[in-house]
């Protein structure tokens, strides 16, 4: 059953927390990192990406760097930026964009549960990615991007973060793209007793995103158990951040596609040669796919919608998704691109971006065609991660991101 625990959260005074907050470090290569930390001295990209702070021929994986880390958090919780609450505190992460709203539960996750695959996978992580985010915890001896969990919805959770959200927020603010940010504290004794007992009860937690994070917060955990040897066992290194969002609240949106060429094909050969597993049909103007098993593409200035042949559908939990029947039927034998994790002549472009980005690398880019997506649902994910299977690459796109330095999880040095 799944061992979820509050924490000393370490959180932004509230007047900056909306200067602090930055989306997480992975969504930016290291020009955007470092133009974007360098807009404001508190955003916490600077802490993240601490490799911003030195000149750009900076090797970003030497100790200094990291060094850097911990010395500007330091520096932060010194100033009073940062601020450390008394007591052990269970905490509320709200997130609107466009009307709609998910609320997570802000809590550390045990790394004996990631291992013992109570808390569920469905990716497997890079080592150069997992490596760098080790270091960094090891440096800061803290967690400062929270693991995004999911849940399946529990109504005693559920009442608790209602009632709660009655209260004031800690923090309320909308950040540059339009989202609303807001937070609450849940320190009352039986409203933390009762979210314990609650996820007791559960067996079973799912990575949505941040499988990265989670491995090294899981590393280092282990690292520090081996340095002291004689632990309790409710030492804070025993523990990762995480949010925890119940699974009727997360919207998954989709993951789509571009390839740089048609493989020698021209567009008559390519569509004769798709035809075979898939129904082929043109669009009158720019559409997404409107259910499971169907897929648009935009090729030669059109648009075309594409339908999986029955015969080629499948009930298992990672053929059955629409990713592996393109992957499997189009991209890997019409295209030529049989591992579309490292063959550069396939990109991925979040749903977030819409149709239109599509339409423009195509037509303006140089980009030969552009699949869309039906986005794969949370419960085909939960499917894949049940049966112990991974996702192809790039097969979910969660929005809106949690920001990092909202919460902080410090653990001993």
């Amino acid at each position: 059953m799944a061992e979820i625990v509050p924490f000393y959260g370490v959180l932004p005074a509230p007047v900056f927390a909306s200067r602090v907050a930055a989306l997480p470090y992975d969504v930016y290569n290291r020009e955007e990192a470092r133009e974007c930390a360098s807009k404001d001295r508190l955003s916490f990209l600077n802490i993240d990406r601490p490799e911003t702070q030195f000149d750009p021929s900076q090797d970003m994986y030497a100790p200094e760097v990291y060094q850097k880390a911990d010395e500007m958090l330091q520096e932060e919780i010194a100033e009073g930026i940062f601020v450390q609450d008394p007591e052990k505190n269970y905490y509320i992460y709200e997130l609107t964009m466009e009307g709609r709203s998910q609320t997570g539960l802000v809590a550390c996750a045990s790394i004996d549960d990631y291992i013992h695959n109570v808390i569920k996978k469905h990716e497997n992580t890079r080592p150069e990615k997992e490596e760098d985010r080790v270091h960094h915890v090891d440096a800061c001896s803290a967690q400062t991007g929270p693991i995004f969990l999911a849940y399946h919805r529990d109504e005693r959770v559920a009442a608790v973060i209602t009632r709660t959200k009655r209260g004031k927020p800690i923090f309320d603010f909308i950040s540059e793209d339009g989202v609303r940010h807001r937070g609450w504290r849940i320190s009352d004794t039986s409203d933390i007793i009762e979210i314990c007992g609650a996820f007791s009860a559960i067996d079973r937690l799912y990575i949505a995103d941040g499988h990265h994070r989670a491995a090294s917060a899981v590393r280092v955990g282990l690292q520090r158990r081996a340095k002291y040897h004689d632990y309790e066992g409710d030492e804070e290194f025993h523990y990762f951040l995480s949010v925890l969002f119940p699974d009727d609240e997360l919207l998954i949106m989709d993951y789509n596609r571009i390839v740089k060429d048609l493989n020698g094909l021209s567009v008559p050969e390519f569509l004769t040669q798709i035809g075979e597993s898939f129904e082929v049909a043109p669009c009158d103007s720019a559409q997404k796919p409107q259910k499971k098993g169907d897929v648009t593409m935009y090729l030669d200035s059109r648009w075309y919608r594409l339908t999986l042949k029955p015969q080629y559908r499948s009930e298992d939990p990672v053929m059955g998704l629409d990713v592996s029947a393109l992957q499997r039927y189009l991209i890997g034998p019409v295209l030529d691109i049989q591992d579309p994790k490292w063959n550069r002549r396939i990109d991925f472009v979040g749903g977030i971006r819409g149709l239109s980005e599509l339409e423009r690398l195509v037509d303006q880019e140089g980009w030969a065609v552009a699949f869309a997506m039906y986005p794969t649902s949370i419960d085909e994910l939960f499917a894949v991660a049940d049966a112990g299977l991974l996702m192809p690459p790039k097969s979910t796109w969660f929005e809106p991101k949690l920001r990092s330095g909202l919460f902080l999880h410090l653990f001993e040095r």
